[in-house]
């Protein structure tokens, strides 16, 4: 299936109608009725989004006989909110077209990468339910995910383990400490927050392990269940880590996590 703009007359803060600003989420679905379906954010620092965490993502999760959709959300020159409206927006979008992808609207997670990690964890802790007085349909789905899978995310922007260039993509190169905290996703943490599965590298020289240890304990304050995987080496930015003899068991665990939580 080709892609869909998640916006038909242009999307929120667009500056014209090249691909970079329509936002638009490209399907992969999995035969069958009723299937769950994860939203996949790609990494690459709000400046670009890594082809190696899309598409191939997707196809790992048809496997799991999980419905997939590749997310083309808006990076720099665009900032804050547009990444997050673009999330959001997919969300509802896969809600209100639950009857022709086929999918189950209750089973809708959000999958994310580095950077999108950051925007997955955001669409995690900053949602709503839908205005229900819309004048456009969609709008009145809810953006809440049903569950989180954030991959080396991310997570704070604050110092001093966020990651800079992030921050400076998604913010500018001086934003203002409570824009920065506003955004920071351990500290939005709530009872509500969705289940999550997160996997670091404990050397990722990019983005501090911390951010996953963060966001797990804030999830463990508020009692929300999540599986939390912290491998000893590998590099930033590994995708499926196919290659990685270490590293690589990470779908598995994610796999047996996702049908343990609905998924499958």
């Amino acid at each position: 299936m080709t892609e869909q703009l998640l916006w038909m007359h242009g999307a929120p803060y667009a500056d014209g109608n090249a691909d970079e600003d329509c936002p638009a989420i490209t399907p992969y679905l999995v035969e069958g009725d009723n299937a769950p379906a994860i939203i996949i954010c790609p990494g690459g620092g709000y400046g670009a989004r890594a082809s190696h965490e899309g598409e191939p993502i997707a196809q790992w999760l048809n496997g799991l006989g999980i419905s997939a959709f590749v997310l083309r959300y808006r990076v720099a020159p665009y900032q804050y909110p547009c990444a997050l409206l673009d999330v959001q927006r997919a969300i509802r979008m896969v809600r209100f077209k639950a009857d022709s992808f086929r999918i189950n609207p209750k089973k809708v997670g959000v999958l994310g990468f580095s950077a999108g990690g950051h925007l997955a964890s955001n669409a995690g802790t900053c949602y709503d339910k839908g205005n229900g007085s819309a004048e456009d349909v969609i709008e009145r789905m809810s953006c809440r995910p049903d569950l989180l899978v954030l991959c080396y995310p991310v997570i704070t922007l604050t110092d001093p383990f966020t990651h800079k260039g992030s921050r400076d993509n998604l913010l500018g190169k001086e934003p203002g400490v409570l824009q920065g905290e506003r955004l920071s996703s351990e500290l939005n943490v709530t009872e509500d927050t969705p289940p999550t599965f997160l996997w670091h590298t404990s050397d990722d020289a990019a983005v501090p392990v911390e951010n996953s240890l963060m966001f797990a304990a804030a999830l463990s304050k508020h009692k929300v269940s999540f599986d939390l995987h912290v491998y000893e080496k590998g590099r930033h930015g590994l995708g499926l880590a196919e290659s990685e003899e270490h590293t690589n068991g990470w779908t598995a665990a994610c796999a047996s996590w996702l049908a343990l939580n609905g998924f499958n």
